[in-house]
């Protein structure tokens, strides 16, 4: 019975130690929504894209500059969708569970996500801006990759590998110009549904039966 209390001591005082430098109110069920929201988004542009296709007879996908406004209207819905979804999702784990959901170390995590996606966001619209479209795709990938990859010092550790796939996806699209509707749907679809699955099950009911 003591070695008993002993050890959950211990594990009491490692979940003190984890809250207080990691931000762990992530909601698995908001990367879920997030990954929904983007093959929702892919969906339609691709039906964009197939209607290019068949105006200009290419093979590969070709975007007009009026399309391309498109394109960017449905990358900000899906974006404006999956942060919302995932702050309210977020709140009402953290208050469940008696968190704050503002501290330092969601703070640092924020941070240290922001500085990657948004500089990644500028280099994008410079790419934008400039009509070259080929490599936006495989670049949002990469750029969203190593946001997460850098936040994860702060979070729930799936986020690494989380980012570490979606880097590794962006590398490859980078290889396969025309197709990168395809791994973005990859990356932000597939991958975020995965492991929103993954964290869901091994976190959020977890503490939900505790």
């Amino acid at each position: 019975m003591a070695k008993e209390k002993y050890l959950d001591d211990i594990s009491e005082i490692k979940e003190l130690m984890n809250r207080s430098s990691r931000f762990i109110s992530l909601s698995g069920l908001s990367g879920i929504m997030a990954g929904i929201y983007a093959l929702v988004g892919a969906y339609y542009a691709n039906n964009i894209i197939k209607n290019i296709e068949i105006e200009s007879g290419f093979k590969r996908f070709v975007i007009a500059f009026n399309s391309a406004e498109k394109f960017l209207l449905i990358a900000v819905l899906v974006i404006v969708f999956a942060a919302g979804t995932c702050i309210v999702l977020t709140y009402k784990k953290s208050k469940r569970n008696g968190l704050k959901i503002w501290d330092v170390s969601s703070k640092k995590m924020l941070t240290n996500f922001l500085i990657p996606l948004v500089s990644g966001g500028i280099f994008c619209f410079a790419m934008f801006w400039n009509d070259v479209y080929e490599y936006i795709a495989s670049t949002t990938l990469i750029f969203y990759g190593l946001a997460c990859l850098n936040a994860s010092k702060y979070t729930l550790g799936d986020v690494r590998y989380l980012g570490i796939t979606i880097i590794v996806i962006g590398l490859i699209s980078s290889f396969y110009i025309g197709y990168g509707l395809y791994f973005w749907a990859l990356g932000f679809g597939l991958c975020h549904i995965l492991y929103g699955t993954i964290m869901h099950f091994k976190y959020d009911r977890k503490r939900t039966k505790n």
